[in-house]
């Protein structure tokens, strides 16, 4: 009996780990106080610079880190690739003054798991930040304008080639599922098929519509309107 209590004791006080990458410290601050009012989240670094969060990221593997773009000795862009490179279980969430389509779209590249603007922090944040502990990808409603702008340009332009026919139903399934962040594992459990089918099918799917990442996978999705069921 006391065992059982111990462990579910235990398991009820995990916490989100959340690493702070931002240059102004009242910002953190402010941040810091109030992730850390959340029952299941816990701040556990800061960073003032893009090598600072590296290097954090690196030393403390946070769950998540919460990344701005504009940071001195190295941007957000760039510290986001190299996190996802050498600590690739860490999300990074963008958290930024930008609405620059291109920036949102560097960030997707760089394997960001989510892209939001600051002045939406005090109401968005913190379901932001369980979605992408979930799996799944968050996107502001002002990136998924961004996004969906960007693909209606191309459309107008003759630019973009859509192969979403060439999908068996299976693949579309996988896509979707891949797009929402869940892993081959995950999926192979859900579709009841073998992971290494699941990798198969990626393969094709990214092969019939010419994607070369995940992230180039959420925002091809993102443009079907896949993700808003």
């Amino acid at each position: 009996m006391t065992t059982t209590s111990t462990a579910e004791a235990t398991k009820a006080v995990q916490k989100i780990r959340i690493l702070l990458a931002d240059d102004h410290t009242i910002l953190r601050a402010g941040l810091k106080m109030m992730l850390n009012a959340q029952p299941d989240m816990e701040v556990v670094g800061e960073a003032q610079d893009g090598r600072q969060a590296l290097q954090e990221a690196l030393r403390l593997q946070p769950d998540i880190v919460l990344m701005d773009i504009t940071m001195p000795d190295m941007s957000g862009i760039e510290a986001t690739r190299q996190i996802k490179k050498q600590v690739p279980e860490t999300k990074v969430l963008i958290l930024t003054m930008h609405e620059n389509d291109e920036y949102i779209f560097q960030a997707l590249r760089a394997g960001a798991s989510g892209y939001m603007l600051k002045e939406a922090a005090d109401t968005d944040l913190i379901s932001a930040l369980h979605v992408i502990q979930n799996g799944q990808v968050y996107l502001s409603p002002v990136a998924q304008s961004v996004m969906v702008g960007d693909y209606l340009q191309r459309v107008r332009a003759g630019e973009e080639k859509d192969s979403y026919e060439s999908l068996t139903e299976r693949e579309r399934e996988i896509l979707k599922l891949v797009a929402e962040g869940y892993t081959n594992t995950k999926i192979a459990e859900r579709l009841v098929i073998s992971p290494k089918t699941v990798d198969t099918h990626r393969t094709h799917i990214m092969d019939k519509l010419n994607l070369h990442s995940r992230a180039e996978l959420v925002k091809y999705a993102m443009r079907r309107g896949l993700l808003e069921d």
